[in-house]
Parts: structure tokens; sequence; C-alpha cells
């Protein structure tokens, strides 16, 4: 699928870009279309879930470096950390937010990297 051809129609229950949109509240929904039907078929369902996956995981692991970095430099100085952790923090949300209204508007919105590996997968059923 072309990322800039919006999708229409409805997947199960759910319009295809309400699915979509929904795959990045949580993981929970995200697995959820990965593992159960009419769901797990559709690549633009497929797609946001699996993006919607690896943007949690690089997340928790740029939370995980910046974690120990802190204890490690703690001693010397916490402003310069704190900042970078709240910048950090308020990309992940803006990132968040931008891949919801284009799950919501029908587009296949790539992050690079995660956006490369889902479209893969999304492909691969």
């Amino acid at each position: 699928m072309q990322p800039t051809d919006p999708v229409e129609g409805r997947v199960g229950a759910l319009p295809r870009r309400v699915a979509g949109a929904l795959a990045y509240c949580t993981v929970i929904p995200a697995v959820f279309f990965l593992l159960f039907e009419p769901y797990k078929e559709d690549e633009f369902v497929r797609f946001h879930a699996f993006q919607s996956i690896l943007l949690l995981m690089a997340s928790i692991g740029i939370a995980a470096v910046l974690w120990i970095v802190g204890s490690l430099l703690g001693l010397i100085s916490v402003l310069p950390l704190l900042f970078l952790s709240m910048l950090v923090g308020v990309a992940a949300v803006v990132i968040w937010m931008v891949l919801v209204v284009k799950a919501l508007q029908g587009e296949m919105f790539k992050l690079p990297l995660a956006g490369d590996f889902a479209d893969r997968h999304a492909d691969a059923k």
C-alpha cells in the first residue's frame, strides 16, 4: 500500500481509520489487532499496530538509557539530564499525536526505521 493512499471501508466492527488510530492507544489494542481476525488480515491496521509497538519499544529503550546515564551522572549535575528527559518526553507525545492523526486521516505515515519494519511486516501475513 502506498503511504499517500487514504484508506476507506471497515474492518470488523470498526472503520479502518479508527482501528489504525486505536493501535496507538497502549500496546493492548495493537497486540489484539495483530492476533485476531479480521484485523490481522488488514494491511493498514497491521502497519499501525507494528509501528505502535516499535514506537513503544523505542521509547522504553530511550527512557532506560536516560535513567542509566542519570544514575551514573547524578552526582555531577542533574539539571541538563532533566531537561533532556523532558524534551524527549515531549517529542514522544508529539510523535504519538501525529501518528494518531495520520491514521485517522487514512494515511500510512512512516517513522524512520520503525515505519520500514512495520511496512515489511504488514505485507507478510
